[in-house]
């Protein structure tokens, strides 16, 4: 692996790792913060390749529209909604408020 997308990966990991219980991100937010606005898509392959064991709250991170990016019947769907519902965030016609629920930085 070449040391940019090192570098893009442990940013990534990083930033997931400080996503208070209860606060969302977007792909978008943390590829900004990693320093890479124009990565969202490759915030979701880190987040894929994150291993099964992994304690990183990657259901943590949803899309810019407030919605989980899985399918609505599929299994990790569920798992991530549920999880996100544990830590009291709304769902409101499969949508969550950003406004109320994004984790904002400083």
């Amino acid at each position: 692996m070449n040391d940019s997308r090192q570098q893009f990966n442990d940013a990534v990991l990083y930033i997931l790792g400080q996503i208070p219980k209860g606060k969302v991100v977007t792909y978008g937010n943390i590829a900004k913060l990693a320093g890479y606005p124009s990565h969202s898509r490759h915030v979701g392959r880190v987040l894929k390749n994150l291993p099964k064991d992994s304690t990183l709250p990657w259901f943590r991170v949803i899309n810019g529209q407030g919605r989980i990016s899985f399918p609505e019947q599929s299994e990790r769907y569920q798992l991530q909604k549920g999880l996100l519902e544990s830590e009291g965030i709304v769902f409101i016609s499969g949508k969550i408020n950003l406004k109320q629920y994004a984790w904002s930085v400083g």
